[in-house]
């Protein structure tokens, strides 16, 4: 398929065409020429958008779906079609499915059932059998057969020798860990942020203390074993502060921001709405004033949407028995465009890519295409009717939004709204 994309600013800090308005020819999946101007000899198919800016693909490291054993709350097929229009050419999909992604047939399957998408998926694969924290799973084989990193997806690993293997292990095939900062002996039952708002409403605290001390342990740990560690989704300011000391010391640690954490505080739990029931919580403004410094500085790598579909059975009940999680995909970009400049936000969202290994593919001559269209100017007010996910549990609707998706140009396939 031959495309010719006309008059877009390219967004892309390692193109000597930064920030620069050119057309593109695309021709089997390949940018052949980026030129100020470009005759359609060839007549290709030409995308011509309002105030078209295009920048490399997008990647979210967390992601889930529903299928296989939660279809009613997603499926590949939409969730790559929801990934697709909400301009991300990548996707990290987690372990909580059922059967749980831990053995290399697992992985098979979500990478078979993705085979043709315009979005590559790359399966997560469980650190432990089933996710239990108990012995770890078959990694090597998981690895092998395509999964991007190791993780119990919002379970933390308990017992701190099972990390402390899973990090000697992993370096024998450049293995990535992640370990998801909760220290459950702290946290107990609490569903909220521990402060002032959950003791005034009546629900349960989650101390910040939960997230940090599980932090310090696993970055002890990882300064004696070496090795690759991704801490996902942070989301307080002592945190942020641990992390950048672990980095001065030169350990190979990465972490991520859940875009709801940079949005959200915890004042707006006083509507009981439990699409605000998140995993981490929403914290304080103090929080996400030392979350936004972090991320400009480069301590936090990037942004994810943690996008996670919940069924309204699990989620339009009483607060104490709602699932946590809220669908991200959709809102990703609008929200964080909406309190970062356009080349912070593309950082954001494409950052990511090296340590979970995806390819990365400059907006150059001789290069795959691999790009992510937008319009990063205009405000709306995102609502249900923007939602394309199977579940509707979205912690950003009716907020206002800037910058417009228009699709991706990926895989040599075009999907523009």
């Amino acid at each position: 398929m031959n495309i010719l994309i006309k008059s877009a600013t390219i967004v892309d800090a390692s193109s000597k065409h930064h920030l620069k308005k050119r057309d593109l020819l695309i021709e089997n999946g390949i940018i052949t020429k980026i030129s100020v101007s470009i005759s359609n000899l060839k007549k290709a198919k030409e995308v011509i958008l309002p105030n078209l800016h295009i920048s490399q693909g997008w990647f979210d490291s967390s992601v889930s779906f529903g299928e296989p054993g939660f279809e009613e709350r997603e499926t590949i097929t939409n969730g790559l079609k929801t990934a697709a229009y909400s301009g991300f050419t990548h996707v990290a999909v987690n372990t909580n499915l059922n059967p749980v992604t831990d053995s290399k047939s697992t992985v098979k399957f979500l990478r078979t059932e993705a085979k043709g998408s315009p979005v590559n998926l790359y399966p997560i694969g469980a650190l432990t059998y089933k996710c239990k924290g108990e012995s770890l799973a078959e990694l090597y084989d998981m690895k092998n057969e395509g999964a991007v990193s190791f993780y119990d997806y919002k379970n933390p690993i308990e017992n701190p020798n099972l990390l402390k293997i899973a990090l000697q292990y992993s370096q024998t095939f450049d293995g990535l860990v992640q370990s998801f900062p909760f220290e459950k002996a702290i946290a107990k039952q609490g569903m909220v942020n521990e402060e002032v708002n959950s003791t005034r409403l009546g629900l349960k605290g989650i101390p910040a203390l939960a997230e940090e001390l599980q932090i310090i342990r696993d970055l002890y740990i990882l300064e004696y074993t070496g090795g690759k560690l991704h801490i996902p989704t942070i989301s307080t300011k002592k945190s942020v502060a641990l992390i950048k000391e672990a980095k001065k010391k030169g350990l190979n640690i990465t972490c991520s921001v859940a875009i709801s954490n940079l949005i959200l505080t915890d004042d707006i739990l006083e509507t009981f709405d439990t699409n605000y029931k998140l995993l981490p919580p929403l914290r304080t403004k103090k929080d996400i004033k030392a979350l936004l410094k972090g991320l400009k500085e480069g301590v936090i790598d990037g942004v994810t949407s943690d996008h996670n579909p919940i069924d309204i059975e699990h989620k339009k009940t009483e607060f104490d028995h709602a699932f946590y999680g809220s669908i991200g995909l959709e809102s990703c970009f609008g929200a964080l465009n909406n309190i970062l400049d356009i080349e912070s936000t593309i950082n954001a969202l494409t950052n990511l890519k090296t340590p979970f290994s995806i390819p990365r593919n400059k907006i150059e001559e001789g290069s795959k295409v691999d790009l992510s269209l937008f319009n990063p100017n205009n405000k709306w007010v995102f609502s249900e009717n923007n939602i394309i996910s199977k579940s509707k549990n979205a912690a950003l609707l009716g907020f206002e939004l800037k910058g417009k998706v228009y699709g991706i140009i990926a895989n040599n396939k075009k999907i523009i709204s």
